[in-house]
């Protein structure tokens, strides 16, 4: 026993340093390289903060592009899914009620036509971006709600879609929005 406790503690130590001292000072020193260096990137507008470009935020009113719904209730202390399998009942009738809300307020739009993230919550619950087509559905509704011609709402998404090297396209929801208020 005497000749495994010597080599456990050391073990122990080493384990210590590398996971409680240079692990953490190796992610901090990559968050520095980040936008907003690890604080997340403040959005201001007209000198006050109205959110953060990395992190989802409810837009309900009709004349603002909706975001990916939010398990978390788009807190950011809170970030979750929701953990509910797609065969829970609960979770079933939870994106049910958000498909008809979506349907309500976007007449015109098929049921098929609805992408699956502007019904289910994102893993963190605080997804900022949609795809294009997530944003493209919501078009006709928005340009109604601000008196707009559809094509010059249109134009505005494309501007906003950031072509991802790896990944899909994405539409940041608070810049479009933004963009939207500024055409005032």
């Amino acid at each position: 026993m005497k000749s495994q406790f010597l080599p456990a503690l050391r073990l122990t130590l080493v384990m210590m340093v590398l996971c409680c001292g240079i692990y953490p000072a190796l992610v901090w020193a990559a968050a520095q390289l980040a936008p907003g260096h690890g604080e997340g990137v403040q959005v201001h507008k007209n000198g006050r903060l109205v959110g953060f470009a990395n992190v989802g935020q409810r837009f309900d009113k009709p004349e603002y592009f909706s975001s990916r719904p939010s398990a978390a209730s788009y807190h950011a202390d809170g970030s979750s899914g929701s953990n509910k399998g797609p065969s829970n009942p609960d979770y079933l009738k939870e994106v049910q009620a958000r498909l008809d809300t979506f349907l309500v307020h976007n007449p015109g739009v098929k049921r098929a036509d609805v992408p699956a993230e502007l019904i289910t919550a994102s893993g963190s619950g605080l997804d900022p971006d949609l795809s294009p087509q997530g944003a493209a559905v919501q078009i006709p509704r928005v340009a109604k709600a601000r008196g707009l011609a559809p094509a010059q709402v249109r134009a505005l998404v494309q501007q906003h879609t950031e072509l991802v090297l790896f990944g899909p396209d994405k539409v940041n929801v608070l810049a479009l929005n933004l963009a939207l208020d500024a055409l005032r």
